[in-house]
């Protein structure tokens, strides 16, 4: 990935300085951080700055990566959305303002209420059933204001365009084929190139264009047609405005010379003939576009908080299996967002507090930033919905999994720097702290392992704690401790973990005070038994449970 990257970003600022006309948009932060920080020389950074200054260069959507929008928490959303935005300010004192959520399967009412909330001006999506979509062209409808939160209502509207039926790929303008990374053919010829703009191609080519855009003209009212070549394009009274992007068609543009090359001589011939057929098309960016559609101060037709799922692309093709698909990495995901952002008010309120024994707060900012990047990049559209090839998928859970354990090694350095020289387990026992990084008191049950049958656990005042033991399904030779503890907001509470007297006879050591322990396990059901005869119930508003304590298993749920 890093090589195509670096040869798409190459190859765009090369072709965009040698011609003032040229412009391009960018999405994902992760694909141009790779090339900024790791590739990009002082020169090219210099050229970059001076192109978005011009604004011949435009940050889209902006986030590390275009997010799912069926399957990824809306935490991780803005996560990731905050990780790209981010640095694009502090790079280039930008905030993007138009999104370009075209590939998620199905489009979220979530996401444009988050997007309107952020500032965006205009939501791109383009995923949608295709019956749909279909009736959405014939009425010219692909374009309307949508009031996703049914709370915000109007409050929290944005501007939205759906791709038409052609969607994000414009097939046939696509000169440098298909990439072969990382060792490209020696001769230069890759897989599905088109044939190159000349004297005897370029009526067949412009002649496809023009016949495309005069299609897609009627499905808008306004006179102005997003093209999208690799990118987009609009009209503009009789002008079309064309402008490619990374996140066009997969893996184009890594040679963008040969592409714009072409397209120059196609777009040149194409307003020749202007007066034959009223189009004239020049390069443009999602902000230029949206300027010449508003420009018209139409009324729109207003979208409530109804969403595009689930998304089908045709008859008997509806894409769903990926809500339930890779589960583990699916999970994988949530536990490491759930413990950066522990590890992050964890380490917040230990920053405050000074001095700093033994930790190394920059340190520390490395270890959360660490799992930032691997939490924002697996929203991707094609990382925590499972659509992605088993390797990329391996790649994902070692970030994930090393995140993890630089943050659980900051969280241990922090308790170990904040604790008493003193405190510590006595022998044979655990000294065990919780923290609680939610701003509300949590009364909870929380799961340690310990290596006793036999427990006596108190807490940093002496007190007894109501606890349950029961033998690990992990480790057969392990024991699971059930903690029942209540946890003011961002606050910890500590506790010794000791065995209790009929753990100790054998020492002839004087017995701890004993806390109430239980033990319990899968009851085998007596053959023939009837089943579900001793329930208990446990309720809340919304569902009842009941739990047979003939097998101490779950019998069944019940809405209320």
């Amino acid at each position: 990935m890093q090589a195509y990257v670096t040869n798409v970003y190459n190859s765009v600022v090369e072709a965009l300085t040698l011609e003032k006309k040229r412009k391009f948009i960018a999405v994902e932060q992760e694909y141009f951080r790779l090339w900024w920080d790791g590739v990009a020389s002082d020169g090219q950074k210099g050229q970059v700055r001076q192109l978005v200054a011009e604004g011949r260069l435009e940050f889209v959507l902006g986030g590390q990566v275009m997010h799912d929008e069926a399957v990824t928490h809306f935490d991780d959303q803005i996560l990731q959305l905050t990780e790209g935005h981010s640095f694009l300010y502090e790079t280039f004192g930008v905030r993007p303002q138009f999104s370009w959520q075209v590939d998620p399967f199905g489009a979220s009412s979530t996401t444009p209420t988050l997007l309107a909330l952020a500032g965006f001006n205009a939501h791109i999506i383009s995923r949608i059933d295709y019956n749909l979509k279909e009736a959405m062209q014939d009425n010219q409808q692909l374009q309307f204001v949508w009031r996703g939160s049914r709370s915000l209502s109007a409050q929290q509207e944005i501007f939205t365009h759906v791709l038409d039926q052609f969607g994000y790929c414009s097939e046939g303008f696509y000169w440098d084929g298909d990439p072969v990374f990382p060792g490209p053919p020696t001769d230069g010829l890759y897989p599905s190139m088109e044939i190159p703009v000349t004297e005897d191609t370029i009526p067949s080519f412009s002649s496809l264009l023009v016949n495309n855009l005069l299609a897609r003209a009627t499905w808008f009212r306004t006179p102005h047609v997003l093209w999208p070549w690799a990118g987009l394009c609009t009209q503009k009274g009789r002008a079309l405005l064309l402008s490619p992007g990374l996140q066009g068609c997969d893996r184009q543009f890594f040679n963008a010379s040969l592409q714009f090359t072409n397209m120059d001589r196609v777009m040149k011939e194409v307003n020749k003939f202007t007066y034959q057929h009223g189009i004239s098309v020049q390069y443009a960016t999602l902000g230029n576009y949206f300027q010449a559609v508003h420009a018209h101060q139409l009324s729109w037709k207003v979208r409530d908080h109804q969403d595009f799922l689930p998304y089908s692309s045709e008859i008997f093709h509806a894409w769903t299996g990926f809500y339930a698909s890779r589960s583990g990495l699916k999970g994988l995901a949530r536990r490491a967002s759930a413990l950066l952002y522990a590890g992050e008010s964890m380490f917040t309120r230990y920053v405050l507090l000074a001095p700093h024994r033994f930790l190394d707060p920059a340190w520390g900012l490395q270890q959360l930033q660490q799992l930032r990047w691997a939490v924002s990049e697996v929203q991707h559209h094609d990382a925590i919905t499972g659509t992605h090839a088993v390797k990329v998928g391996d790649m994902f859970v070692e970030h994930l999994s090393t995140g993890m354990q630089g943050v659980h090694k900051l969280m241990a350095s922090i308790i170990q720097d904040r604790s008493p020289a003193n405190s510590g387990p006595e022998p044979g026992g655990h000294f065990a702290v919780v923290y609680n990084p939610l701003a509300w008191t949590v009364t909870t049950i929380i799961t340690l392992t310990v290596g006793f049958p036999n427990v006596s656990i108190t807490d940093e005042s002496g007190r007894a704690v109501p606890a349950r033991v029961q033998s690990s399904k992990e480790m057969p030779s392990a024991y699971d401790l059930h903690v029942l503890t209540t946890i003011p907001g961002l606050s910890y509470q500590h506790y010794s973990i000791r065995p209790s007297r009929s753990s100790q006879e054998a020492t002839g050591e004087t017995a701890p005070f004993v806390a109430s322990t239980q033990h319990f396990g899968h009851r085998l059901r007596r053959r023939g038994g009837q089943v579900g005869c001793h329930l208990v119930p446990v309720e809340n508003d919304c569902h009842t449970v009941f739990l047979d304590t003939d097998t101490n298993l779950m019998h069944s749920i019940w809405e209320r």
